[in-house]
């Protein structure tokens, strides 16, 4: 075969063809790792968005816990005007106040734990601080509230405190 029927090869285009290559593959990698760098941003912007409506959700959680124990002073004095039978303006008074505070706590999403004797007794929203027998009520299962649970949304702001029957 002739030398004249194939061009001679012009070794400096191959040496650039692979340079080219070379800047290809750099390319190809820094666009690689654009991609990975903006879904890593994207994911970031996710949470943070998450974070700030589960904070924005659950702001008034301080502010509610210390209303909590005005709220149950509240409903001590009622107890006691019971008690004592004091239907008067003071104990109606005391009692919208009490209102005035539970419909405010609902409004930022507080709302009471329904619970009652004979309700079975669930320790992600019970605290459980004895335990006795209770004549009617199967074992397991409550038998006194002593204080008033809250939730704020779906979390426990405050378990109920009881006493199981045994």
């Amino acid at each position: 075969m002739p030398d004249d029927e194939f061009p001679p090869i012009d070794l400096n285009a191959a040496g650039e063809a692979e340079e080219l290559r070379k800047k290809l593959a750099a390319a190809e990698q820094d666009l690689a790792n654009h991609k990975l760098q903006l879904a890593e941003y994207v994911n970031a912007r996710k949470r943070l968005l998450q974070a700030a409506e589960i904070e924005k959700k659950y702001f008034a959680e301080p502010l509610a816990k210390d209303l909590l124990s005005a709220l149950d002073n509240l409903d001590r004095a009622l107890d006691a005007a019971k008690k004592a039978g004091d239907n008067g303006p003071l104990a109606v008074g005391v009692s919208a106040t009490a209102s005035q505070f539970l419909d405010a706590l609902r409004r930022h999403g507080v709302t009471k734990i329904e619970i009652a004797p004979g309700d079975a007794f669930d320790p992600n929203r019970h605290e459980a601080v004895m335990q006795q027998p209770a004549e009617g009520i199967e074992a397991g299962r409550v038998a006194i509230v002593l204080q008033q649970g809250f939730l704020l949304h779906d979390r426990v702001l405050r378990p109920a405190t009881v006493i199981v029957a045994s």
